[in-house]
Parts: structure tokens; C-alpha cells; sequence
């Protein structure tokens, strides 16, 4: 059993031992810091330079990918996603709600909460908002396959030191071996005067500076230390752990972000833009902070009720639900050249080739004919390429949020994914091309969507 470098781990079955003295770090609670040698390649794995990572996919669309790599070297965990979404959110000018408080929102104003610091909703309110009128939602989830420490975790072994963990959601847990590891996640501490506070960690008591005893609860999840980048022969392809789903997460808070971040984006909008990042989908969303709970249904519904003031409409909240539009984002698999029989042969999504639309007649998606159209609409008018997905049909089929809100609000849905390998490996892998392709679409569905289901009659 081999012994760890510095503050690593190394897992075993089911324990994994580590050094007991862990090197100074970052006095940040939410940031690592990284060794100055590491900063002029962090973004690159192999040292090709003919495509560098800012590189823009056209000239009024510059490139997210950047951006989406910190996003990733941030979020070792979905405590820590969540953090940095709300720091970024923040910094974009969007006022922090609380769920405990009154809200008193206004047209044209841009708002977000989260909860248990894991699930996070924020939104922007058209100009032209009136009573009645929908939704344009993205939902994503914030979690990722993952090992995670018991509560009773320390114990001594063959003159090591171990810790005990488990396995959280369906992992391909034989990646995790001889792998660089580490522990990050949310403590929570006790104060002189007697109060508690909630901090997020990426390696324990030297960095938070406290001691041991203060330390009353954790939440802690084995991390690989070693960062996202870029890489292949022209480094168009994307390398981290975690991308299923935080790409999905990221191309939905910056294309909220930027869609609204002029007044004058608002000024025609007659709909709420939404986000909803959700916690706990890997292993079914049945909690407070997954999609299982009516966190989102919720939020709409407060969101109604604040901006009817004086006006009382009825039926106000049904009919908006009625006029909804959610986009489920979550990775989909793609075409492997080495195992091309895995995939339906007429529904097979490659890499660098566009968002995946995920279909499933029994229901483990959410998509329909009419919301497929009304997605690939959007792509059409923007020359944005797009892919189809069916399971074969001697395979099982997963799922994600989308019949689950559907169901649970009764919101028109589109379930879609970025194509990637390698999924819920410790380390994934998805096209460049892709990440900016779905960030380009997610704008555009928030800039557009209105407009367009005007133009279509159901019911």
C-alpha cells in the first residue's frame, strides 16, 4: 500500500490513507492556490500553441472556454460551484434573495437565492413583464459521481493512517485509483460567543485557521487535484473531472449573466429568464436542494405574487406555468470509434458537432416533438448545429431533471446535452467546439424563445 505525496490521498477498498501534515495553503476558504510554475499551463496539457484557449468561435461571440476552465478549477465541489456562481452573479450586479425574507421585486431587476449552498436560482425579470406571462428556464445540476467521507472516517491501519469514505452516485470508481487526491467540501465551525458558521474547505484546519475541536460537522468529498485544461493535437478538446454536468452549469449562469447584463437587454422581454442549478441528481434528486423538492416551483410562484403588487390576476401563476419553457442541460454520451455499436445506429452524437436533444418514448427524457422544434428552432435562425440522441432499444436508458420538473410543475420541457466520454470517470472529456456551441444556444433561447412560441398554437 503505497503511502501519499503531501496533502494527497490515495484510495483504497474502501479506505484511503493520506499524510498527516498537509502544506500551508491558501488562507482563502473557497480558493486554492496554485503553484506558480502550474499558472502558464493551466489552461493546456499538451504544449501545442497553434489554437490558444481564448481563441473566439467568431468575431461577435468570443469564446467562454476560458472562463469555463477557472469555473471548473473553482468548483472542486458542488458546495464550492454553487459559491463561485454566486460570487460571479454577484459581480454581474444580481441582488442575493434569502427564501426566509420578503422579496419586493421590479421589472427589469435581476435576483438570485440559493440553498444549502449547493442549489442555486437566479433570475432576471423582462421589462415587459405583465400577469400571467412565462418562463424560460435552464435547469442543470451541480453535482458529479464522487467519493465522500463517512462520518466516523479516521482509523489506523498497518501504521497508516486511513480514511474511510463512500461512494456517492454511479462512479467508474477503478479511474479513481492511483490518482492525486484530496479532500474539499463545507465544515461547519464553532465560535468563541457560542454561534456556528458554514465554511467551504479544500483541505481542512490549516486553512480555514482553527483548531480541530472547533470543527463540529463536514460534509467532505475526494477530489482529484489535477486541473481542468485543454489538450489533443490542437487542444480542442476539454479534460476535467466534474464536466458532467458543471459544463452544462456554466454555459447556463454566463449565458443568464450576459443576456441580461444591459438594462436595454431587458427592455423588450416580456418573460422571466431563469436558472436553476440543482444538487443530488446522481443519486435520484430526492432532497431539499435536488429537483425533487418544489425549490423551483416554489421561486415562481414567490416571483408571481411579488410582482402582482396590487394587481390580483387570476390564475396568475397556472397561466405562467402554462406559457413555460424549460431546458433540462445535462451531458450526453457520445459516439466512442471504439465502441460504435454501443450507439443507435441512426443516433449517434459526435464530439465538436453541437448539443445533443435527448429522446425517449418511455419517458426517461422529457422531450416532445414540440419542444424539440421550438429548441431546434432557435438553433436554426442561429446556424447552430445540432444532434439527435435515442437509446438503443435492447439497452436501459438513463435520466436526469427533466420529467421530474416536468411532471412535478407541469412545464413544457427539452431535455439536450453537451456530447462528451469518459462520463463519471474521474477525469471527462468533451469538444471545445461544443462548450461554446451550447453557450451560443443558451443565449440565444434566452434572447429569442418569446418570440418565437408566439408563433406556434397547440392547445
Amino acid at each position: 500500500m503505497a503511502l501519499l505525496r503531501a496533502h494527497h490521498l490515495l484510495l483504497m477498498r474502501p479506505r484511503a490513507a493520506f499524510s498527516s501534515r498537509p502544506p500551508p495553503l491558501s488562507s482563502s476558504p473557497c480558493r486554492r492556490a496554485l503553484p506558480t510554475t502550474a499558472v502558464a499551463s493551466r489552461l493546456l496539457c499538451s504544449h501545442h500553441s497553434s489554437s490558444p484557449p481564448d481563441d473566439a468561435p467568431t468575431s461577435a461571440s468570443p469564446s467562454i472556454v476560458a472562463d469555463l476552465l477557472d469555473y471548473l478549477n473553482e468548483s472542486w465541489t458542488q458546495f464550492h460551484a454553487t459559491a463561485e456562481a454566486k460570487r460571479q452573479l454577484l459581480d454581474a450586479g444580481f441582488t442575493l434573495l434569502s427564501e426566509n425574507d420578503d422579496w419586493d421585486l421590479q421589472p427589469g431587476g435581476r435576483y438570485f437565492f440559493t440553498r444549502n449552498m449547493s442549489c442555486l436560482i437566479a433570475f432576471a425579470v423582462g421589462e415587459k413583464y405583465k400577469l400571467g406571462n412565462g418562463f424560460n428556464i435552464i435547469a442543470a445540476h451541480t453535482d458529479s459521481p464522487c467519493l465522500k467521507l463517512k462520518p466516523r472516517s479516521a482509523s489506523f491501519k498497518s501504521g497508516h493512517q486511513m480514511v474511510n469514505v463512500q461512494t456517492y452516485g454511479g462512479g467508474l470508481w477503478h479511474t479513481w485509483f492511483d490518482r492525486d487526491l484530496t479532500l474539499a467540501g463545507r465544515v461547519i465551525l464553532k465560535d468563541a460567543d457560542g454561534s456556528f458558521k458554514h465554511e467551504l474547505v479544500k483541505v481542512l484546519s490549516d486553512e480555514i485557521g482553527c483548531k480541530s475541536d472547533e470543527i463540529i460537522g463536514m460534509e467532505l468529498n475526494v477530489c482529484d487535484t489535477q486541473p481542468s485544461c485543454l489538450g489533443g493535437g490542437n487542444n480542442e478538446f476539454i479534460y476535467s473531472g466534474r464536466l458532467d454536468n458543471l459544463a452544462s452549469c456554466y454555459c447556463a449562469l454566463r449565458s443568464l449573466m450576459d443576456s441580461s447584463k444591459m438594462p436595454e437587454e431587458l427592455s423588450n422581454e416580456k418573460a422571466i429568464r431563469m436558472i436553476a442549478l440543482f444538487d443530488n441528481e446522481e443519486v435520484g434528486s430526492n432532497s431539499m436542494q435536488g429537483a425533487g423538492a418544489p425549490t423551483m416551483f416554489h421561486a415562481m410562484r414567490r416571483i408571481v405574487d411579488s410582482l402582482m403588487h396590487q394587481s390580483m390576476g387570476e390564475g396568475a401563476l397556472d397561466r405562467a406555468i402554462n406559457s413555460s419553457f424549460l431546458v433540462s442541460a445535462d451531458m450526453a454520451h457520445a459516439l466512442h470509434p471504439n465502441y460504435p455499436d454501443k450507439h443507435e445506429e441512426h443516433h449517434r452524437p459526435e464530439l465538436q458537432k453541437g448539443l445533443v436533444i435527448k429522446h425517449n418514448a418511455n419517458q426517461r427524457y422529457a422531450t416532445s416533438a414540440v419542444t424539440a422544434f421550438l429548441f431546434k428552432e432557435i438553433a436554426r435562425h442561429h446556424n447552430l448545429p445540432v444532434q439527435e440522441f435515442v437509446v438503443r432499444n435492447d439497452m436501459g436508458c438513463g435520466s436526469t431533471i427533466g420529467p421530474i420538473l416536468a411532471s412535478g410543475v407541469g412545464i413544457r420541457t427539452v431535455d439536450c446535452g453537451i456530447p462528451q466520454l469518459s462520463m463519471h470517470s474521474v477525469r471527462e472529456m468533451c469538444g471545445k467546439e461544443d462548450v461554446d456551441t451550447t453557450y451560443r444556444h443558451f443565449k440565444a433561447f434566452f434572447e429569442m424563445f418569446s418570440d418565437i412560441d408566439r408563433k406556434l398554437n397547440v392547445d
